[in-house]
């Protein structure tokens, strides 16, 4: 199995949680912030959504530009925007080499150093992870108690 192959899983795994998160979100609660400092439920699950897009093509491409460009996701459904954003990080990851994998991004502008880019992919990960913990909070909070379990081992 390919590296790739490998991550891909991986990332699945906790997608496919985060989707089914995503979909307990009515439209009516897209504002709702935990706290006053907190992103909004629409900001938090954008962010995932465009950073983890962000950090694979990143890896694909060599190219930290990615971090710069701004994405159209203002006043779009967060279902459909999951969807789109998960179909796209899943041909990017598929389309990965090992060669593409052990190559080091120059990373100073975003990160202040360079990165293997397998590193990156996994610090994309470990970033879906932390905000999956935090949208588990809100759904909660929005008053869901049948919530998925954490990773889908399925």
């Amino acid at each position: 199995m390919k590296q790739s192959d490998r991550l891909l899983q991986h990332f699945l795994a906790h997608r496919h949680v985060t989707h089914a998160l995503i979909e307990k979100i009515q439209e009516s609660d897209y504002d709702y912030k935990p706290t006053p400092t907190s992103m909004s439920v629409y900001k938090l699950v954008t962010h995932m959504l465009t950073s983890f897009y962000r950090f694979a093509l990143t890896v694909k491409t060599g190219d930290i530009s990615p971090f710069e460009q701004q994405l159209d996701v203002e006043n779009k459904n967060l279902i459909e925007l999951s969807t789109h954003y998960t179909e796209k990080i899943k041909e990017i990851i598929s389309s990965i080499t090992n060669k593409e994998l052990n190559h080091v991004v120059d990373a100073t502008a975003v990160f202040g150093k360079k990165i293997p880019a397998a590193q990156l992919l996994q610090m994309a990960l470990d970033h879906e992870i932390h905000h999956k913990g935090n949208l588990f909070v809100y759904v909660r909070e929005l008053g869901h108690t049948e919530l998925p379990f954490y990773i889908d081992r399925s």
